[in-house]
């Protein structure tokens, strides 16, 4: 496992309103009031994978894993609910922090969801539109 690769995801998922990290089956896993929005997987059960699973909107899983099947996959155990799991030295950091985000969303409760900072980019794409 790379420190840094664990370093970056907790990083990504601690940022968002309401989060927590346990281990959870050996393993640093994000919870937002007590659900589970996001699982690292060190090579779980020796599948070769240095991966985070999350939720993926309804539908979007066997899309993306068709679109690229070298960075998405589908996980043991939660990937019959439509999670995906994501090669984490195979995608762009902005790509896994959209993930993360979405998967959080898709999870945490409207009032932690309302809670939740707009980030830099998004800003600056609005103040764009107005002038």
């Amino acid at each position: 496992m790379s420190k840094a690769q664990l370093d970056q995801v907790r990083r990504m998922c601690l940022a968002l309103p309401e989060t927590t990290e346990k281990l959870s089956h050996g393993e640093p896993t994000f919870f937002v009031h007590n659900k589970v929005f996001v699982m690292f997987a060190n090579n779980h059960h020796n599948d070769g994978h240095i991966a985070v699973w999350l939720p993926v909107p309804d539908g979007m899983q066997v899309s993306l894993i068709e679109t690229a099947p070298d960075i998405y996959f589908k996980p043991p155990y939660v990937g019959s609910r439509g999670w995906v799991g994501i090669e984490l030295e195979d995608i762009q950091d902005s790509d896994l922090s959209f993930h993360i985000q979405v998967a959080w969303e898709l999870t945490a409760p409207k009032r932690a969801r309302s809670r939740r900072i707009v980030q830099p980019a998004a800003k600056l794409a609005r103040k764009q539109k107005k002038t």
